[in-house]
């Protein structure tokens, strides 16, 4: 009761002119984010992070979110139309979605996605409501030396599943963890690795750094390495679904949000497992003329699954995001920072301390997902029109947008001489396959980390035997230990397999 009680003042908020405003520009930006491909939602929030400082922070997190989610929405678009997916989370769609689109199927394609990422959408929102508050009561019982093996649970899924491999994803982590020490000292005041610049007391700005990697090193690497493309669009047809759709796509929906929200619960990160593993289910289930469409002329349960898949783990994704302060993916991580460039916190105390932003911001998902799907269904023949802004304008305007931004924080030249060469190692980091998502991070959870260690440590009196007297933590340890240990063992048996069966 006291969870619907919570809701209806969120949704009191949410609906407040101002707030639907927000909301509203959102879901527009974040479609058209969706639609353009190789812009991802990351880039997009990045992005705007610091036009938003001066903005009350629920009609901030409200805009962002619609940002969020209404890219997993537009991304799609360009999957099915052009074969050309803006994110991961849209190569599974690409797959059928296209094969649909050549066959003069687009509208249905684009009718299953819309309409599924909708019902998915929305029972993971139910999801959160329900078990959010939950999570964070259960939270509020651990102590520090169960949040910083958390931590480093974040550290390791996060490294392990966001990188090609886990060495480059560490990498990537470490370096990280050394931004985030940068500045002073939580305890003693002592300056650290500020190399004598001023402007590095404070430590360096995590809007810097979202900026760079994500903006700034899009853009560059694309002007860079990135040829110019050829893209054939499909036909548009019109956006409607048959009985036989009808009846072909809600089970594929339901059983696809199944398959997706535990995976958002759960610090692993990522959309691909889930997609890939709802196509391979749809695929598997599929019975005469409908299993002759995969791969064929395109079959409308390998587009309504992932996309379902799709949406539900990105909105489960907030669970860990609001009650622990985890981080599972790279717009998770810049939401994180976005929340702490307010000098909020996410995790348990989120619900006591700022209960009313947190519930305005689960109404606004409800509200969100019925505004995408007006916006999608009827206006999709507007969103494709986008596909036609010349990429070097394009590019241009995001360079612009992200300094100006930037410079305007603290009106300082330093912060310019930072986003750029952080863009440029950014750059590096793409070029050689480093994912940059570990690196925001280490950078929000490293300073925490540290400072629970060190609570942990003075619990135990300066002995580190406190990480293993508590179920909790020994818990955390094994997970930890089964995260590094079993996708090696998995790849140790598979190629002993091979090789015994070549010989």
């Amino acid at each position: 009761m006291d969870i619907f009680a919570s809701l209806l003042q969120g949704f009191a908020t949410a609906v407040t002119p101002l707030n639907l405003l927000w909301a509203f520009v959102g879901c527009v930006l974040g479609t058209a984010v969706g639609v353009l491909p190789g812009i991802g939602p990351a880039v997009a929030v990045a992005m705007l992070l610091p036009i938003t400082a001066k903005v009350d922070i629920t009609a901030s997190m409200i805009f962002f979110a619609g940002i969020y989610y209404g890219a997993m929405y537009g991304g799609s678009t360009t999957s099915i139309l052009l074969n050309t997916p803006g994110e991961t989370a849209s190569m599974v769609t690409a797959m059928e979605g296209n094969k649909m689109a050549k066959s003069g199927r687009a509208g249905q394609a684009l009718a299953t996605a819309a309409i599924g990422s909708f019902v998915a959408g929305t029972i993971a929102t139910v999801i959160v409501t329900l078990f959010a508050p939950t999570v964070a009561d259960f939270a509020v019982k651990l102590g520090p030396p169960e949040y910083f093996l958390l931590m480093v649970l974040a550290f390791t899924t996060v490294s392990a599943v966001l990188g090609q491999s886990t060495l480059r994803g560490m990498t990537a982590l470490f370096l990280g963890l050394a931004l985030g020490l940068v500045g002073m000292d939580q305890i003693s005041g002592q300056a650290r690795y500020t190399g004598g610049v001023p402007e590095l007391l404070d430590g360096i700005e995590i809007v810097l750094v979202a900026v760079g990697l994500f903006a700034v090193a899009e853009v560059l690497y694309a002007a860079m390495y990135e040829g110019k493309v050829v893209e054939t669009q499909n036909k548009m047809s019109r956006v409607y679904m048959s009985r036989r759709d009808w009846k072909r796509s809600i089970p594929a929906w339901l059983r696809a949000t199944a398959i997706g929200a535990p995976f958002g619960c759960i610090p692993a990160g990522g959309t691909e497992i889930p997609t890939f593993l709802s196509y391979a289910v749809e695929k598997k289930l599929a019975r005469g003329e409908d299993k002759a469409e995969f791969g064929t002329t395109g079959a409308i349960e390998g587009v309504a699954g992932p996309e379902a898949a799709n949406n539900a783990t990105v909105t489960t994704a907030l669970i860990p995001l609001l009650t622990l302060g985890i981080p599972t993916s790279n717009t998770t991580a810049i939401l994180l920072g976005a929340f702490q460039n307010y000098g909020i916190q996410p995790g348990p105390q989120l619900f006591t301390n700022s209960a009313a932003l947190v519930w305005a911001l689960i109404a606004s998902l409800y509200i969100g997902n019925v505004m995408l799907l007006i916006l999608n269904l009827p206006m999709v023949k507007v969103w494709v029109q986008l596909l036609k802004i010349p990429k070097p304008q394009l590019y241009a305007g995001i360079l612009i947008f992200a300094t100006v931004g930037a410079y305007g924080m603290r009106q300082s030249a330093f912060d310019l001489v930072l986003l750029w060469g952080i863009g440029l190692a950014g750059v590096l980091m793409r070029r050689f396959d480093f994912p940059t998502a570990p690196v925001v991070v280490g950078m929000i959870l490293g300073p925490l980390a540290e400072a629970q260690m060190r609570n942990a440590v003075s619990i135990g009196e300066g002995s580190f035997s406190v990480f293993v007297q508590r179920p909790v933590s020994i818990v955390l340890i094994a997970i930890i230990a089964a995260v590094l240990v079993l996708p090696r063992v998995y790849r140790w048996l598979a190629s002993r397999k091979e090789s015994l069966a070549a010989a």
